[in-house]
């Protein structure tokens, strides 16, 4: 074997033919089972999309890099089901973009947080982690509550979203800004057109405490009170609606 291996290592002709056969297989086995990717990706025709305030919350999540400690994916072993609740699915993600699964976890997963603790909570927890959970080393965000959350470009945030197959309609995208501080603002007309808009379940609240103003601190709550819950597709998956 080590002979033939030499012969093939002075023949670069056919070194290279057996790196394009290797590589090849390799990229069979990844690409392959994209093509029934309609079987192996749950559907559910019932998931909504994200609201304006809430998208806003995302980019804030990702600008702030809270990523880079805490994933969205909770895996099919026994004891993260029991921690964190039914396994992710492929299809909680499919509005995502870009999906924030990950693996690092530095911070517990926050894949199901949504209604586990109140906007009081989070927004304590934002400001001094260690105000509510003492031996954390979470950096604290206070100046997410001082910040006006930018809504006056969230149309063309959904805009972008719906040229890669986020199901936005023209009503929501011409509302977009409205629909961000009626989300935040509960006594305000425009909050009736959020739960039009979004359906009945959408959580319309004065997330940060303060109703008159919409700040970054309101987008991020809401962008945390809401993950899990734009599906109910896990719920019903797999035994006992958990994989086991």
């Amino acid at each position: 074997m080590p002979e033939a291996h030499r012969k093939l290592e002075r023949n670069a002709i056919g070194f290279v033919l057996a790196i394009i056969v290797v590589s090849s297989i390799g990229g069979l086995v990844e690409i392959a089972p994209l093509y029934t990717i309609d079987e192996t990706v749950e559907s559910d025709p019932n998931m909504r999309v994200y609201t304006p305030l809430e998208l806003a919350g995302r980019n804030i999540y990702i600008r702030e890099g809270c990523y880079a400690c805490h994933s969205q994916m909770i895996r099919t072993l026994r004891d993260e089901v029991e921690r964190y609740g039914p396994y992710s699915l492929a299809v909680e993600s499919k509005y995502d973009h870009p999906m924030l699964w990950g693996s690092k976890r530095t911070g517990p997963d926050l894949a199901r947080v949504g209604g586990k603790y109140s906007d009081f909570w989070h927004v304590a927890h934002l400001i001094n982690p260690r105000d509510v959970v003492a031996g954390s080393v979470m950096p604290a965000y206070p100046w997410l509550a001082r910040n006006p959350l930018k809504i006056s470009d969230l149309g063309d945030h959904l805009a972008a979203l719906r040229k890669v197959g986020v199901p936005y309609t023209d009503d929501m995208i011409a509302n977009a800004s409205a629909d961000a501080f009626g989300q935040a603002s509960p006594d305000a007309s425009q909050s009736s057109g959020v739960t039009e808009r979004y359906g009945n379940d959408t959580t319309v609240s004065a997330f940060d405490g303060v109703p008159d103003r919409v700040t970054e601190m309101d987008a991020v709550v809401a962008y945390l009170q809401v993950l899990g819950k734009l599906t109910k597709a896990a719920e019903t998956e797999g035994p006992a609606g958990q994989g086991g």
